[in-house]
């Protein structure tokens, strides 16, 4: 049976395998491609140091970053350098880094072990956002935390009940698990 193709273009078959082969190998180049890019822009934009935000590959995998946000000014972050990881599946840009603070955060919408509720790292993630975006996003969310939404209920319940009891948890919280 003969296919109507243009020259140079390559028609897969049900259960090609070089096709998803070569689906696989183009995401991966559009990763890489984009987070160089993405990189490139961090390292060179002054405006990510003035925000007290940055972000870099850790060690020798260039799909694992460090990041590091400073607390908002105003907040009882402020003067707290917090640290996170991402990490890059084979779909970013489609789909969001997986992210979490490696500091400890005392935050409604921060488990424990440092995962993170927010809505652009899940459904309202869009391939035109990135990485600067989203620490940007993460620095706005420690001042302004959503409550509604909490990952620790403690802390929400107390963000929204005793907020200079939960203000001075933050402190406590960090300094102290900072320290082990």
């Amino acid at each position: 049976m003969e296919q109507n193709t243009l020259p140079g273009m390559n028609v897969g078959v049900v259960g090609d395998k070089s096709k998803s082969t070569n689906n696989m190998k183009n995401s991966k180049q559009v990763r890489s491609k984009r987070l160089h890019a993405e990189l490139s822009a961090l390292l060179t934009d002054p405006s990510c140091m003035s925000a007290g935000i940055s972000a870099f590959p850790d060690g020798e995998n260039f799909f694992k970053w460090a990041g590091t946000i400073h607390g908002p000014s105003d907040s009882p972050y402020e003067g707290m350098e917090l640290k996170l990881q991402m990490e890059f599946s084979d779909d970013y840009p489609l789909k969001p880094p997986n992210c979490k603070f490696t500091s400890p955060v005392w935050h409604p919408n921060v488990d424990m072990a440092g995962r993170i509720c927010l809505d652009i790292l899940s459904e309202k993630w869009s391939a035109a956002m990135d990485i600067r975006g989203l620490l940007l996003s993460l620095q706005s969310l420690l001042n302004d935390p959503n409550p509604n939404s909490p990952l620790n209920a403690q802390a929400a319940n107390q963000w929204v009940k005793e907020r200079e009891s939960y203000n001075l948890k933050v402190k406590e919280h960090f300094k102290s698990k900072s320290a082990k």
